[in-house]
């Protein structure tokens, strides 16, 4: 197996392998373009991150400034937003799907280094996936450990750090991150009656 394989399949492997070191150089080259850009150049923006990552859907936003380790292993579904400084260290796959909310200073690490120092010490390192389901949001400087999903429509406080799996449909906070309760009918009732509000204010209906 090469060091790439050995990589996206969690096993050790060399980060200073030529191949995995040109292509992590490629994407800082991609990341400091996209951060260089003009505010007002969002179509140059858009352009960028098509090349940087391996998938990314309709209607995505990124603010600078923005890393990641390698960007191929990271897709995002439709709708999805980052506030400023996210970072994605993607020596795994990174899922995001649709409808995804990052408040800033937001960090997924899929990477790891083998507990034992002696091993550790030989710069061997691994990866394991992060995925998260669709209508998530997450808030400022929270940050994903390896090997971690999110369930759909769950909401990651700010500060916290995810080292566990979350359901779907909950409120989590802490470090390590923990449910704190689940979202519920009576939020979602909450929230459209003010949405109605606003909307019969503005003479609007937003969909």
């Amino acid at each position: 197996m090469t060091e790439r394989e050995r990589m996206l399949t969690g096993q050790l492997y060399n980060a200073a392998d030529p191949e995995l070191a040109a292509a992590r150089l490629r994407a800082k080259e991609l990341c400091r373009a996209f951060n260089d850009t003009a505010p007002a150049d969002s179509a140059g923006r858009q352009t960028i991150l098509r090349r940087l990552l391996g998938h990314m859907g309709a209607n995505c936003w990124i603010e600078p400034s923005f890393r990641c380790d390698y960007g191929t292993n990271i897709t995002i579904g439709d709708h999805f937003y980052a506030n400023y400084d996210c970072i994605i260290l993607d020596v795994a796959s990174v899922a995001i799907g649709s409808h995804v909310f990052f408040g800033p200073r937001v960090s997924l690490f899929a990477a790891g280094h083998p507990i034992d120092a002696g091993v550790r010490n030989t710069e061997l390192e691994f990866g394991a996936p992060i995925t998260i389901a669709d209508d998530v949001w997450i808030g400022g400087s929270v940050t994903v450990l390896p090997g971690v999903t999110i369930g759909a429509g769950t909401i990651v406080a700010a500060g916290s750090v995810v080292t566990k799996d979350l359901p779907a449909g909950v409120i989590a906070a802490g470090n390590p991150c923990r449910v704190l309760r689940p979202i519920t009918d009576a939020d979602g009732a909450y929230w459209e009656a003010q949405r109605a509000a606003y909307e019969a204010e503005r003479g609007i209906r937003l969909t």
